[in-house]
């Protein structure tokens, strides 16, 4: 298997986690909701991150810094082909009422690979009322990024892919809430790692469009690590 980096610059979230802090000192289940599309969801045989980062979370709080009275919950809430556009629609049932210490957000995807359906502009206005909802609710927010996959690089995807991208990040610095550049962190393994698409890609798929279980357990580590990170009080 390539060896791939996880660069400080690329990974590391801007904001510290203060609520999902102090719910780790607390007691009884910390939640966390995952809400996206089939990156979040999963499909055919790839384990998507929602149940990796349970795991990996678990045994870091148990083993490396054990917190005994805590269980971590990572509530997977993705449904494939979604949008922003749809998921404000479920933000109520599957989110507010779980009242998460985090809510990890995943978009962007398919408003690219499903052009002929969405508009970009839409779709980043629907992010920004996304996040304004859950900001005004007190939620401490993690956005997701797309893919660097072929499918979102063909013809004229890869200019919608870099205005998506360049969408979700200007509607999460505006709302002040941390960004997980997936797409940059992918881009770094298979330009400076040498990481080939087959790799990075789930060969199964037909789109050409789902990363394989190897690169979603990296890109699942490098979520773990991150959040790790931001909520870990500074000495």
């Amino acid at each position: 298997m390539p060896i791939v980096e996880f660069p400080a610059a690329i990974v590391d979230l801007k904001y510290p986690l203060m609520r999902l802090r102090q719910a780790l000192d607390g007691k009884g289940p910390v939640r966390i909701v995952a809400m996206g599309s089939s990156s979040t969801a999963g499909r055919a045989d790839v384990v998507p991150y929602p149940y990796r980062l349970e795991m990996y979370l678990r045994q870091h709080y148990r083993d490396e810094d054990p917190h005994p009275n805590i269980r971590i919950d990572v509530l997977n809430r993705g449904k494939g082909g979604e949008e922003a556009n749809e998921e404000l629609g479920r933000f109520e049932a599957d989110i507010f009422q779980d009242d998460p210490a985090l809510v990890i957000w995943q978009v962007g995807t398919n408003a690219v690979f499903h052009n002929d359906k969405y508009d970009l502009d839409v779709v980043a206005g629907n992010i920004r009322k996304g996040l304004a909802q859950l900001r005004a609710r007190g939620f401490e927010v993690l956005v997701i990024d797309p893919q660097y996959v072929t499918k979102m690089l063909w013809d004229d995807r890869a200019e919608l892919s870099d205005k998506m991208v360049r969408l979700i990040r200007d509607a999460a610095e505006d709302a002040e809430v941390s960004l997980f550049q997936r797409w940059a962190l992918m881009r770094h393994w298979h330009v400076q790692n040498n990481v080939s698409f087959e790799q990075l890609l789930d060969t199964s798929d037909p789109d050409q469009l789902h990363q394989s279980d190897w690169s979603t357990m990296q890109v699942s580590l490098a979520l773990k690590n991150a959040i790790i990170k931001a909520a870990t009080p500074t000495a």
